[in-house]
């Protein structure tokens, strides 16, 4: 079943410009999908209707009149709820911001509205973004558009579902530690987490930390690099941001995909150190069999991240104090299990821990800088386990071992977030269960123009190979489940 709203990004921008489509029509296609499958997956949790209707009768008067288009002109894009829109509700996910409507954008959004983009509303997310599964108390669950009953993990799900199930084109999303990453894998999309600073940082309390990212989710990666072009600038209240140019690239869309023969690709089933479940590294391998009938030149070694898990705990616990240590002594009672187990955990550490967290943070990133020095790109699992029950609020078990705390399913994503480097999630298939299985492309740093190349080019191999092409959901099982 295939509409106007399944439609890649790129090809609806190109139909808007030439005037073969109208960006109203874009949009009552968009609305009719979310109506007919958003009540089964809960994934846009807030529309203003009326405030995207204006803005793409406005989009189409300025095609109309022939004005200077945007990278996004017309297009519906889903923002996820940790990023402000204004006048449009954003919760946080939260039930203490359960009523908050901005009175202005934050960077992305306006980024977004910029390049012409019709914000179409928002997209759920667990309470700020603290959790691999996607749910909290204002809400509830957003459900896996392969499997309703099924996570689409965190904290970028609802934009992960809403852009697999043709709700919109694209969403934002953003990464700690696999919050893009990991639901991109879950869904059959394609997520980036560009290099610390390509997208400017403008919503942490943390400045200098290079750990949160914003960056797109999109159905392809021809997708994903037109949003990101949109997103990237430079800004100097973000200290990682670079000027326009810095990289001598006009455009972070690639001119086409990589030549596979030219790449020396470096393999790792867990990174050396992160729980991967032996059903994930047996899909793994068998991915490993189609990309040695690959022109591709692959040797499989791990990267040195000893102490990674440590040094992400205490990193990101410093983070949540300085994020919700103050909600944590004056609103414990409105907030949700995972805020208040993070703040109560970083309450715990003291400054050696501190100390030792950022100076193994640095030895884990100049380490990784020598290693892909070596390679074009490495390549891993996106993804600890596959989609589990949503209900489940801890995360899955590995190999029937319950892991140490919710987030430490999540390693092979948050290493790659220590070691400072852009990572592509593209899809690659599913598994017995009909689920999606997704591979992790991690590029050179500031190096995203060639990652999404090399993304293109794989992605275009794997549509010719049926194990390997992106799976697509339902529709008409989710219209009839509504």
């Amino acid at each position: 079943m295939s509409e106007l709203c399944d439609l890649t990004a790129v090809e609806l921008r190109r139909m808007i410009g030439c005037k073969e489509i109208s960006p109203v029509e874009l949009l009552d296609a968009c609305l009719a999908r979310i109506e007919t499958v958003n009540p089964t997956l809960n994934a846009v949790i807030c529309l203003d209707e009326p405030a995207a209707r204006e803005a793409a009768k406005q989009a189409e008067q300025a095609v109309m009149a022939g004005e200077e288009l945007g990278l996004l002109h017309g297009l519906p894009v889903g923002i996820k709820d940790l990023n402000e829109t204004a006048g449009l509700t954003t919760t946080f996910g939260s039930r203490l911001f359960a009523d908050h409507v901005p009175a202005q954008d934050d960077g992305l959004t306006a980024s977004t509205r910029k390049a012409g983009a019709v914000v179409i509303g928002k997209t759920n997310t667990p309470e700020h973004g603290a959790g691999a599964n996607t749910f909290n108390a204002v809400y509830g669950h957003t459900g896996n558009p392969f499997d309703p009953e099924k996570s689409c993990a965190g904290s970028s799900g609802g934009s992960a579902v809403a852009v697999a199930a043709g709700m919109m084109p694209l969403a934002s999303g953003s990464d700690y530690g696999g919050s893009l990453r990991t639901p991109a894998s879950f869904c059959g999309v394609v997520g980036l987490r560009p290099t610390p600073g390509r997208v400017p940082a403008l919503r942490s309390q943390l400045a200098y930390s290079p750990m949160s990212v914003d960056g797109p989710m999109a159905r392809n990666v021809a997708d994903a690099a037109l949003y990101l072009d949109a997103l990237a600038g430079y800004d100097e209240r973000d200290p990682f941001s670079r000027p326009a140019g810095a990289d001598g690239e006009a455009s972070l869309q690639p001119a086409g995909p990589a030549d596979l023969a030219s790449l020396k690709v470096a393999l790792s089933e867990d990174l050396g150190f992160a729980p991967v479940d032996d059903q994930v590294r047996a899909l793994f391998r068998s991915r490993l069999e189609t990309l040695s009938g690959l022109p591709l030149r692959c040797e499989e070694r791990d990267p040195d991240m000893q102490g990674a898990d440590r040094a992400f705990e205490v990193i990101r616990g410093v983070g949540f104090l300085s994020a919700h240590l103050e909600k944590y002594q004056k609103h414990r009672d409105l907030l949700g299990p995972n805020v208040i187990a993070n703040v109560e955990l970083a309450q715990t550490y003291t400054a050696e821990d501190v100390a030792w967290a950022s100076v193994r943070h640095s030895e884990i990133y100049r380490s990784f800088l020598a290693y892909m020095q070596d390679y074009d790109v490495l390549i891993t699992p996106a993804v600890a386990a596959q989609p589990f029950d949503k209900q489940q609020t801890y995360g899955p078990d590995i190999n029937g071992e319950r892991q140490p705390t919710y987030i430490h399913w999540v390693g092979i994503a948050y290493g790659v977030t220590l070691g400072g480097h852009p990572a592509l999630v593209i899809p690659c298939g599913v598994d017995e269960d009909g689920l999606p299985f997704g591979l992790q492309l991690v590029g050179q740093r500031h190096g995203e123009r060639r990652l999404l190349a090399i993304g293109a080019a794989l992605e275009q191999a794997f549509a010719g190979i049926e194990r390997c092409r992106r799976p697509q959901p339902n529709i008409p099982s989710l219209m009839a489940a509504a």
